[in-house]
């Protein structure tokens, strides 16, 4: 029998070092045709040609579509302003402007060489070039557009601004026009690609006026929703189907080549199958986003922070998916830490730029929040000659502290806690006192949260014994499903987990769920299949009960049986039991769903919010120690700490495998990920042969401390684990950096040549 805290295997373990897990772009068909698309060359320009003619006269090519052919219709995750094809104009490199459709993929690329394009070019836009008044507006007819919700769930938005938030207390400049002095700072960083294994690929067929999609995705219900607004049909005629995921990371949460292979499907009447190369994939993926962070801090004569004006310029790229919403971010993190004696102003601002739409990345946009933060908590500490560790403890949050949006966090002294064991493993002054020439030691802590949107599940019972759990979610690889809804359900039913059996999402048959997105599957889905399945074993005893003679009070589930309690001997095997209520009341299910409840907060904290809360706020502290050459300027982490509340440990491996992994990338973005855009407002990085991963000699074995502080909605007390730790990974190692080298950094990331640049200015100065 399998119990909560238990570290099993995964389930899907085996199927996939074997080869035998079927991804996205294993998916086939029977008279499956090949699309390939052409892709815009330029960032920006208008379209003054198209001549398809030449690729419709190719052998093999069925068909050839473009702007001419779409519907029209909008769309968009929070506004609608994209569509299937560029119209008249191209807003980034990489945006869609026809397809071909052959017999194979080389001959579908093939017409795509043969089509003839010509285009006007014009300036890229830029995030600096998009901040300035001066800028030509990427969307002139950006007052048409619709925001998904309706009019009624419109937000702050105007020319190149595709969202702002604003969160403006009184009091803000009189303490800055009385400040003693002012600490500010400005960060930059790139953007990071999710770099997952397996690019995008879908097959899409129509029949009896319905599309079927195949195809590996985190959120199927958002794709469905996608596809069903480009094509300008209702969502119950789109019927999305999950395979098993080849990394996302939130890069996979909406539609891509999913919606054009439905339309090339319904125009030829075939099955059509669409795959990304990997340039392809780089070109288009919602990456993290480039942003730009000013943090001031105003102090009296005594050091005590009066006040903070913060403002942040994210780049949305040229279309707005879902980061309106991640606008509101600042709000949430710049004030979720450490406590002032004054008000913080907030101001963040999303820019329609030149570039592929960004996106979710795990952790979304804290990474970079925290760094800035953090580096510049350092900043302040430095300037007064404080400790950095005893300054952040002397201005930590506590229970009952509230954040920015008026969110009170109740349990906040969590987060002293954790200083308190990051000193038990790694004593401060004796991580000072240990440094050896070029090396330094870096801080970081906060608050991260739990996406809390909804989910459902079905628990049913086989005759055999075994359990179905049928949902909508999806294993995005992080056993969130494979270990930790599988173990949930196992020990709540009192039966091992290789018994249980996830199925892949379908949105004809599962349940609504919200994606695989912001820590949320085991604490949503989790909670939803528990309440299913304790519904199950309620059916279970009811019917065990007449056949046992006994009360269904009295019953219990061990190692599949059903048992009287204080008499194990009087017991009959599950599946019995799920075979008799076959015969009687019917077969043995439930269904139920869950979301997160509302938390009160304050609805004049500021405008643009757009989401006003951190659900289940998890508490951290991370600590990285880290050694220069001064040859070189190559980083090495010599030691990583992390300190992570998880609610309860479903499986604590998974639990601690998720953390190593999203220390990894954190460190990826710290020191060697970058996506940089070019003056063309191109990117330079196209291949994963030019875009620097970690490698296996980067990484350190990181040590993790796990804080129980069980949730009492979440699923026997678990919150989200996958995230966090990505969040505060390029704080701390920043914050080591600059210790080690006694400057600021205020770009991530920080590359060797960025290393021997400040290394060179320390030898001048000498």
């Amino acid at each position: 029998m399998t119990m909560v805290g238990d570290s099993i295997a995964r389930s899907d373990a085996g199927a996939k070092v074997q080869g035998g897990a079927m991804y996205g772009v294993d998916h086939r068909e029977v008279g499956m045709l090949h699309g390939a698309i052409l892709r815009s060359p330029v960032a920006a320009g208008r379209i003054v040609s198209l001549d398809t003619s030449a690729a419709e006269a190719l052998a093999g090519v069925y068909l050839v579509c473009s702007a001419a052919d779409q519907p029209e219709t909008m769309a968009g995750w929070v506004l609608k302003d994209q569509r299937l094809f560029a119209t008249g104009n191209v807003r980034f490199e990489g945006e869609p402007i026809a397809l071909v459709v052959a017999e194979d993929r080389a001959t579908a690329l093939a017409g795509v060489a043969a089509i003839a394009l010509v285009i006007d070019e014009l300036p890229g836009v830029d995030l600096e070039t998009a901040c300035s008044s001066e800028a030509r507006v990427i969307h002139p007819d950006w007052q048409s557009y619709v925001p998904a919700g309706g009019e009624a769930a419109d937000y702050p938005r105007r020319g190149n601004v595709a969202a702002e938030m604003r969160a403006e207390p009184a009091g803000v400049d009189e303490a800055f026009a009385r400040a003693a002095q002012v600490i500010e700072d400005r960060f930059t960083t790139n953007r990071q690609y999710q770099a997952y294994l397996e690019p995008k690929a879908a097959v899409a067929t129509y029949a009896d006026g319905r599309y079927t999609i195949h195809t590996s995705v985190q959120h199927p219900y958002n794709v469905r929703e996608r596809v069903a607004q480009l094509l300008g049909v209702r969502v119950s005629a789109v019927r999305v189907v999950g395979k098993t995921i080849g990394g996302g990371f939130g890069g996979k949460l909406d539609a891509s080549v999913e919606p054009i292979a439905a339309f090339a499907a319904k125009l030829t009447g075939r099955p059509v199958k669409i795959r990304n190369t990997r340039t392809e994939d780089i070109l288009t993926c919602p990456s993290r986003e480039n942003a730009i962070v000013t943090m001031r801090t105003a102090l009296d004569a005594d050091g005590v922070m009066i006040a903070r004006d913060v403002t942040v310029e994210m780049d949305n790229g040229a279309f707005s998916a879902e980061m309106p919403w991640l606008a509101s971010l600042p709000l949430h993190i710049l004030g979720a830490i450490y406590e002032l004696a004054g008000p913080t102003r907030v101001i963040s601002r999303l820019w329609y730029t030149n570039t592929a739409p960004t996106g979710a990345f795990r952790g979304v946009g804290g990474t970079y929040l925290y760094m800035a933060l953090e580096q510049h908590t350092d900043h302040i500490a430095n300037t007064l000659l404080v400790d950095r560790l005893q300054f952040r403890r002397a201005h930590l949050i506590h229970d009952g502290s509230a954040s920015l949006s008026g969110q009170v966090l109740g349990d906040a002294g969590i987060l002293a806690e954790g200083y308190d064991e990051l000193e038990r493993v790694a004593p401060w002054q004796q991580v000072l006192a240990d440094l050896k020439p070029w090396q330094g030691v870096g801080i970081a802590s906060g608050v991260w949260m739990t996406n809390p949107m909804p989910g459902q599940a079905t628990v049913k019972m086989n005759e055999d014994g075994t359990v179905h759990v049928i949902t909508g979610a999806t294993e995005n690889g992080s056993g969130a499903l494979t270990m930790g809804v599988t173990q949930i359900v196992a020990h709540e039913l009192g039966v091992n987990a290789a018994n249980v059996y996830v199925t892949m999402p379908d949105t004809d048959v599962s349940g609504y769920d919200a994606g695989s997105q912001g820590s949320r599957t085991t604490h949503i889905v989790g909670r939803a299949a528990l309440d299913a399945a304790i519904e199950v074993k309620r059916q279970l005893f009811d019917v065990a009960a007449n056949l046992l003679e006994a009360d269904p009070a009295d019953l219990t589930i061990v190692d599949g049986r059903v048992s009287v309690v204080g008499s194990p001997a009087v017991s009959i095997d599950i599946a019995d039991v799920a075979n008799a209520a076959l015969w009687t009341v019917g077969a043995v299910a439930a269904t139920s769903s869950y979301t997160s409840p509302a938390i009160p907060f304050d609805a004049g904290c500021g405008s643009g919010v757009l989401f006003t809360t951190m659900s289940t706020p998890t508490y951290h502290v991370h600590m990285a120690v880290v050694e220069i050459d001064p040859v070189t300027g190559r980083v090495k982490i010599v030691r990583y700490v992390v300190i992570q509340e998880v609610g309860r440990a479903i499986n604590p491996v998974g639990v601690r495998g998720q953390i190593q992994g999203a220390v990894t990338q954190g460190i990826g973005l710290a020191l060697y990920e970058s996506l940089r855009i070019g003056a063309d407002c191109r990117y330079l990085e196209r291949s994963l042969e030019a875009y620097r991963l970690p490698l296996a000699l980067d990484i350190p074995e990181v040590e993790i401390v796990l804080m129980e502080h069980p949730d009492t909605n979440g699923p026997f007390g678990a919150k989200g684990v996958a995230e966090p730790a990505v969040v505060f990974a390029p704080a701390a190692i920043i914050n080591a950096v600059s210790h080690a080298l006694g400057r600021s950094i205020t770009a991530l990331p920080v590359t060797p040549e960025e290393v021997l640049s400040i290394i060179e200015e320390i030898e001048g100065e000498a």
